[in-house]
């Protein structure tokens, strides 16, 4: 019975990632850009400043799904772009896919918009790589909320990915270890028309794509490099 739940919830998930297009990869950037500034824009309610401005890479996964019923799961596709020196401050898009699972008695179902905040370069590192799972190959916790400095410190010293949710309008840290993050490889050729490496995107040798110019403003609204990012 449990094994035919999870090939349910494999089947599931893999009909959610069929059939993409470029478009759909340009409605999923402008999305996440709208996710981060909704997000950032509640008075004492976002992420801390302090965070924003000393983060290595941020990564947004709107509407990540989350499925469960005796097996539970997540899975929902992104972006992650990092600081960069280049026209817009930050790397061009790479395309993500986040997928998880749990054990356990879980019912329902619903959408979570995910961010994750990489404070450290050696997260960043990890980023580079095929595939890693968070909270396994990196450090991972729930992230503090509210515009204050003074709960973020331990945060920005030892977590190397800090993560949060918001749900049904409720804002609030959370913890995604034991999911796993890599690239999207067929959205990144749809969307830069030809095959490209997360290496090459997140080290700032791609040109972003027009159109994406609505995320860019609002992680420079929220995120502005005011702090070297922390190594």
């Amino acid at each position: 019975m449990k094994l035919r739940l999870g090939l349910v919830a494999v089947a599931l998930t893999s009909a959610m990632f069929a059939a993409e297009t470029k478009e759909n990869a340009m409605k999923r950037i402008d999305e996440a850009g709208k996710v981060f500034g909704e997000i950032n824009s509640a008075e004492d309610k976002g992420i801390p400043r302090e965070l924003l401005e000393g983060a290595q890479c941020i990564g947004i996964i709107p509407g990540m799904k989350r499925v469960g019923f005796v097996i539970g799961g997540n899975y929902g596709k992104g972006v992650i772009v990092c600081r960069s020196n280049g026209r817009n401050g930050w790397t061009a898009p790479a395309m993500v896919r986040v997928e998880g699972g749990s054990f356990g008695l879980q019912i329902g179902a619903g959408e979570t918009d995910v961010v994750f905040v990489v404070m450290h370069k050696r997260g960043m590192d990890k980023l580079l790589e095929d595939r890693f799972t968070i909270g396994g190959d990196i450090s991972a916790m729930a992230g503090p909320i509210g515009r204050s400095g003074s709960a973020s410190t331990d945060a920005m010293m030892h977590a190397e990915i800090l993560s949060y949710s918001r749900a049904r309008g409720v804002f609030a840290g959370i913890t995604l270890n034991g999911s796993t993050l890599r690239p999207d490889k067929d959205d990144d050729r749809m969307l830069y028309g030809r095959d490209v490496t997360q290496q090459e995107i997140l080290n700032g040798t791609v040109k972003a794509p027009a159109g994406t110019e609505a995320l860019y403003t609002s992680l420079n609204q929220y995120a502005p490099a005011k702090k070297t990012a922390q190594r």
